[in-house]
């Protein structure tokens, strides 16, 4: 899961950061509004997480400029306006969850999760493709009942295609994905971390589609 943090506070951001890092979560943090429609052209993400009292422009300025261009990108505001009319607000101009500062972390990290997941049409905590299930809160993965141990990295992997079962995705994609911004990845990466994943799970849960990328497979 890659999550788009606008947050103007350095502590607060950055212990966000920290956490979803933790939780297997890569992230970029802005301190400004203004560079949100930028990053959504350059980069993908799952989910935006937006204050509202950003030092250049309001948040839901920057919120309605992303609905009025078509961007349907799930949207938690994050925010010490805890009147019911900011609630309303933010609401009505196309959030997709409200939660208010001071708040518990491992709410925030629950609440993303949940707003994913109802973006890819899942309704409960866990991920299913045949006998395999991931929970996504325990970041454990079964098949047919049995524990799978996977790698912090192949699990991301397994669980951002799961997310997006139907999509093609480029190595350059993926790699942004897992890695964010990092400049010290290896070039074939993502071809290790799918070579494992077929090797625990066999040689159909990951498509190769020639030329493009890798899409989900089917496991029987």
């Amino acid at each position: 899961m890659r999550v788009l943090l606008v947050e103007d506070d350095p502590l607060l951001g950055e212990g966000v950061s920290h956490t979803l890092s933790r939780e297997g979560m890569s992230s970029e943090w802005l301190k400004e509004g203004g560079n949100v429609v930028a990053s959504l052209k350059h980069s993908s993400f799952d989910v935006l997480v937006l204050d509202l009292g950003l030092p250049d422009m309001d948040g839901i300025e920057v919120l309605n400029a992303l609905r009025r261009q078509g961007h349907t990108l799930p949207v938690l505001i994050l925010t010490a306006r805890d009147d019911i009319s900011d609630r309303v607000r933010g609401l009505d101009s196309g959030a997709d969850d409200y939660l208010v500062k001071p708040f518990d972390i491992a709410e925030l990290v629950a609440r993303l999760r949940a707003l994913v997941r109802r973006h890819a049409g899942q309704v409960s905590g866990s991920l299913q493709i045949g006998p395999l299930s991931i929970d996504q809160a325990g970041r454990s993965v079964t098949l047919s009942g049995t524990e799978v141990p996977l790698g912090r990295r192949e699990f991301d992997l397994l669980e951002f295609m799961l997310l997006h079962p139907n999509r093609v995705f480029s190595r350059d994609q993926l790699v942004e994905q897992l890695y964010g911004w990092d400049g010290d990845v290896e070039s074939n990466v993502i071809e290790v971390h799918v070579h494992h994943l077929r090797r625990k799970f066999g040689a159909g849960v990951v498509k190769t589609i020639r030329g493009v990328g890798y899409r989900l497979g089917e496991l029987s």
